[in-house]
């Protein structure tokens, strides 16, 4: 398969003598930025730079003192609604049961009906209120179980520590970047075009990709062609896969991609 390969470049470059070479960075196709959501202060760093980590690996973990608190107070929120609400629902079976049993009694005046009646429907009120505050009760335990998972930070991919902002002790703001993950495995070749070379590329079109600094050659596909977000330079970016073929190639580093003379 190498020797394969190696035999379309050459045969590549020989046919197209007139091609053109163009620069790049190598990119990857997957960069994870990690943040924090919530304020509180840094106990724990569990990588450092260029370590390799694995999805759900941790990389830190916040102090939870003050989370701890808030947790338990909205299990016992819970607990206590929960509670509420078996106390109103045996209050109206009891209730509905004397109901039951004095409709078979003779003599039984209007008032007595009547009240048994507006406890009834007090019971049932008490009942409907208490359900609610059981579901923002149980509402709010699932926001503190979401909480705690954001207090030890995993790794959501496969990748490289490129950036770590921050050290044991460091006070976390929500937003903040505190650790930069880089994607080694699936890389991509940054190139600019001009307008003049535009319509010698067309998206799925192999070439040959190389990088000088380790002398590697392979045959890449154009992945996608992208207008600049600056309309003033008149440029067009172009993204170029390929197989790393397990050499140490990574992101940031000069590439070189050949368009063939289709003429």
């Amino acid at each position: 398969m190498k020797n394969l390969l190696l035999m379309l470049i050459f045969s590549w470059s020989v046919i197209h003598a007139d091609s053109i070479s163009l620069t790049g960075t190598v990119v990857s196709d997957g960069q994870k930025m990690i943040g924090s959501r919530y304020m509180g202060y840094v106990k724990k760093v569990y990588v450092k730079l260029g370590d390799k980590v694995k999805r759900e690996d941790d990389l830190y973990e916040m102090e939870s003192a003050e989370f701890d608190i808030m947790k338990t107070q909205a299990n016992l929120m819970l607990e206590q609604s929960q509670i509420a609400l078996e106390y109103w629902k045996d209050r109206l079976r009891v209730i509905n049961k004397k109901k039951k049993n004095l409709k078979r009694k003779m003599g039984m005046t209007g008032f007595d009906w009547d009240d048994l009646e507006g406890q009834i429907e007090n019971v049932k009120a008490m009942l409907e209120s208490t359900k609610i505050m059981v579901k923002h009760a149980a509402e709010q335990v699932k926001q503190m179980a979401v909480v705690f998972n954001y207090l030890k930070m995993k790794a959501p991919a496969d990748g490289v520590v490129v950036q770590k902002n921050i050290k044991v002790g460091d006070m976390l703001m929500p937003g903040m970047l505190a650790i930069m993950i880089v994607d080694t495995e699936h890389l991509e070749i940054d190139v600019s075009l001009s307008e003049g070379i535009i319509g010698r590329v067309h998206e799925g079109e192999r070439l040959v990709v190389e990088i000088p600094s380790i002398k590697y050659k392979t045959v890449g596909r154009i992945k996608a062609i992208i207008p600049d977000a600056n309309p003033m330079t008149h440029k067009i970016k172009m993204r170029v896969s390929f197989d790393k073929g397990g050499k140490n190639i990574f992101p940031g580093m000069y590439a070189k991609v050949i368009i063939p003379d289709n003429s």
